[in-house]
């Protein structure tokens, strides 16, 4: 089969949790809370299928996101069997897969060797981008599971703050992937660093309680 039509799961742990923002990435389109407008794939074609994911590495937040104004989401690239991330994974064409890859780390061209990730379990593609390392985290129905994070550990990462546009997108996806249980999501959140360095527990109680009735 061509590269363009052999089809893998991306798995998310961001903001992509949520549909409707991961669909910027396939279609193109400026989701709500973002400062960018994404150019979307090659191939428009919309994932044929999604689902939960629980992804064995801590979920942390880190850096500076100028899409919105704050920390973006990150995962250990050491594995912890401890570590129950939640994640929603989407069945897409590995040439839809490389543009997300692209367009999650802001450059025009990057190659992405499906079957070097798949092999090496995590393959650094650009030392230098915020999401330049595809971590390979299984396989499920035949296809195989891939993610991207930050070259570096947790441990050798600063943490910093994610804004609240950017948390409501993450909130927003629990809600369609998980639960609408406000304080299941509060708890999820609240042990995550980054969150409780900045947000108070009530304060990510009360924000969760405003996506959940504006949803």
């Amino acid at each position: 089969m061509s590269k363009q039509m052999n089809y893998v799961w991306y798995a998310s742990f961001g903001s992509n949790l949520f549909e409707d923002r991961f669909r910027c990435y396939i279609e193109g389109g400026q989701p709500p809370g973002s400062n960018r407008r994404e150019v979307g794939s090659r191939d428009c074609t919309l994932p044929i299928k999604n689902s939960p994911v629980s992804l064995p590495y801590k979920l942390y937040f880190s850096g500076w996101s100028d899409r919105w104004d704050g920390a973006g989401a990150f995962i250990d690239t050491v594995k912890d069997e401890q570590a129950e991330t939640w994640g929603r994974m989407y069945l897409i064409t590995e040439e839809q897969f490389e543009d997300v890859v692209r367009q999650e780390n802001g450059v025009e061209d990057m190659t992405v060797d499906i079957e070097e990730v798949k092999k090496e379990g995590s393959l650094v593609i650009d030392e230098g981008s915020y999401y330049g390392n595809l971590l390979y985290a299984g396989d499920e129905e035949g296809y195989p599971i891939f993610t991207f994070t930050n070259p570096k550990p947790l441990s050798e990462m600063t943490i910093t703050r994610p804004s609240t546009p950017y948390l409501a997108m993450l909130i927003r996806g629990f809600m369609e992937a998980y639960t609408q249980d406000v304080e299941r999501i509060t708890n999820y959140l609240y042990e995550k660093p980054g969150v409780p360095e900045n947000y108070s527990r009530k304060e990510i109680h009360n924000f969760v309680q405003e996506v959940a009735e504006q949803a």
